[in-house]
């Protein structure tokens, strides 16, 4: 059929931007690992990535591409959103005392503050947007019309496939996280990557318009 390519295709580079270690996905997985708002948080992924890749893939890629000022705002808002981010998790690791119950970091946060901490990583992660509205939006956005809502169908899939594969297949992994040190581990990992990728982000160039 004529859609299953560009739905493929969509479903493909959604799945290589979206399925690697980063502060949204972090956040699902100590959620999920934590048993605390599980539904919540990962609907609210789904929806806020399904908006940016749609509203992507509709023109705002390429508009942005076309505006350095936006494009550099979105690189050095990314890579420091990611160093704040890997230096919270080495302050974590290096403190420890976190555990599956959430004893160590605090109270139980409720459905509110559980809500505004999900749309926080999500929506002032100026990464995020370089990984849909930019990357992704651009590249369904280069496809003929006829093309493109099968792309970003396949590319809202891979994102909802992946949130919800994260945040609820999260427990299997409960008794290993059962232990304080494993904890440390996730925290030490998690801060290498973030502050890996902040450097990459300002490294890489970004792209241009076509």
């Amino acid at each position: 059929m004529w859609w299953t390519t560009p739905f493929l295709q969509g479903l493909g580079m959604s799945a290589g931007l979206i399925i690697a270690i980063g502060a949204q996905n972090v956040h699902v997985l100590r959620t999920g690992l934590r048993r605390r708002h599980v539904a919540l948080t990962v609907g609210t992924c789904i929806a806020v990535d399904a908006v940016a890749i749609v509203a992507g893939v509709a023109g705002m890629g390429l508009l942005i591409q076309g505006q350095p000022l936006l494009l550099a705002a979105a690189r050095w808002g990314g890579a420091a959103f990611l160093a704040w981010y890997g230096l919270a998790a080495a302050r974590r690791a290096l403190r420890g005392g976190a555990r599956l119950a959430g004893t160590g970091e605090g109270p139980t946060p409720g459905a509110r503050q559980a809500l505004m901490a999900v749309l926080a990583v999500s929506l002032l992660n100026p990464h995020m947007y370089l990984d849909t509205v930019v990357l992704l939006g651009a590249l369904g956005g280069q496809r003929p019309p006829a093309e493109r809502t099968a792309f970003a169908a396949g590319a809202v899939a891979a994102s909802t496939g992946w949130f919800l594969a994260l945040g609820f297949g999260a427990r299997l992994l409960s008794p290993w996280f059962a232990r304080p040190s494993a904890w440390r581990a996730l925290d030490a990992f998690v801060a290498a990557v973030m502050l890996l990728l902040a450097a990459l982000l300002v490294a890489t160039p970004l792209p241009s318009a076509p």
